[in-house]
């Protein structure tokens, strides 16, 4: 924790002050929150930064998709477009932001929105004409107005919320007793072989209630490296002299696997619009070189770069151990509540 944090103690006592006089406030019923007769599930975390949310979301879309009709809800972060929209033909990630129109690309066959308002944006969705069976809320753990029926709550590997504080000083949206509003909690990306004991250790950090399952889950990276038009095995280029391109919070591991000396990598912020400075820049250092970048980059990239140059990684999220387990509480969820309506 820098000093400057440090100094900011006093405003994190009295962010977390009126934070939890607001979720007191929803809790008592003194505010008002809406419920829907369909399954609604909200992913979330107590901290702000990269825990993994685009990846889940995805894994729940593959787990559902195949048995109910789908749609996302996202509030579109940074997008140009206002109020609610549902994604057509002409969408893009301007109109969108970046993961929703990435779960558009990804999943043709599910309904993508954005509403900052997600209360609207669910009335939205069931006025259409092809109603969803099962609403997916995406960064929705702090958005109270809207009763979700079942959470799912993660938190980063090496960054758990039950070493952090709350915003300024740490960089919690809200009390660490949130946590208790969720259904499962997910450590998110873990080593692959992370020790049971670590594991363990991790669980009686998070003080979980006997009603949560904590699972614990890894990002994935994918064999290939895809373009426009074609993909090559991550083996072939490894050694090649590249240019990686990330713009999302903590992209370490991204370089990690992809990267070799020779290798020139460009951090742009979280949610990064390039601006045509940018695009020169990129042209420029990378000169012949391919230019690798990730998922959520590619849908903003595309068009701006040369096609030929420009493929993506694409990523998963995987759990450790459990995945039976997980997909029956999730399924089993979804099914009563469709079962009920």
């Amino acid at each position: 924790m820098n000093v400057l944090r440090k100094i900011l103690f006093p405003f994190a006592f009295l962010y977390g002050l009126i934070t939890g006089i607001r979720n007191f406030l929803f809790d008592k019923g003194i505010l008002k929150s809406y419920s829907f007769d369909l399954p609604v599930i909200a992913v979330g975390n107590l901290s702000v930064g990269g825990t993994g949310k685009t990846p889940q979301i995805e894994y729940l879309i593959r787990l559902l998709s195949a048995k109910y009709k789908v749609a996302t809800l996202s509030r579109g972060y940074k997008r140009k477009s206002e109020g609610f929209v549902l994604a057509d033909a002409n969408a893009n990630a301007e109109i969108l932001g970046d993961e929703p129109f990435q779960f558009f690309e990804k999943f043709p066959e599910i309904q993508v929105a954005v509403d900052a308002n997600r209360k609207n944006g669910i009335e939205q969705l069931l006025w259409q004409k092809e109603k969803p069976d099962v609403i997916l809320l995406d960064d929705a753990y702090q958005h109270r107005k809207v009763k979700a029926g079942f959470y799912i709550l993660l938190t980063a590997y090496g960054d758990i919320y039950a070493d952090d504080f709350m915003l300024p000083t740490g960089n919690l949206r809200e009390s660490r007793s949130g946590s208790k509003r969720a259904d499962l909690v997910v450590v998110t990306k873990c080593p692959q072989n992370l020790p049971e004991a670590e594991q363990l250790l991790i669980k009686k950090k998070l003080k979980l209630s006997d009603s949560q399952e904590l699972f614990f889950s890894c990002i994935a990276y994918d064999d290939y490296i895809y373009s426009e038009k074609e993909k090559i095995e991550v083996s072939e280029i490894k050694e090649e002299k590249k240019l990686l391109l990330a713009g999302i919070a903590k992209p370490e591991p991204f370089y990690t696997y992809l990267e070799n000396d020779n290798d020139l990598c460009l951090t742009y912020p979280d949610h990064h619009h390039f601006s045509e400075n940018d695009i020169q820049e990129i042209i420029v250092k990378a000169q012949d070189a391919i230019i690798i970048t990730t998922e959520k980059d590619y849908v903003r990239l595309k068009g701006k770069l040369p096609q030929e140059q420009l493929f993506y990684l694409p990523i998963q999220s995987k759990l450790l151990s459990a995945a039976d387990l997980f997909d029956k509480k999730i399924l089993e969820y979804v099914g009563a509540s469709t079962a009920n309506r």
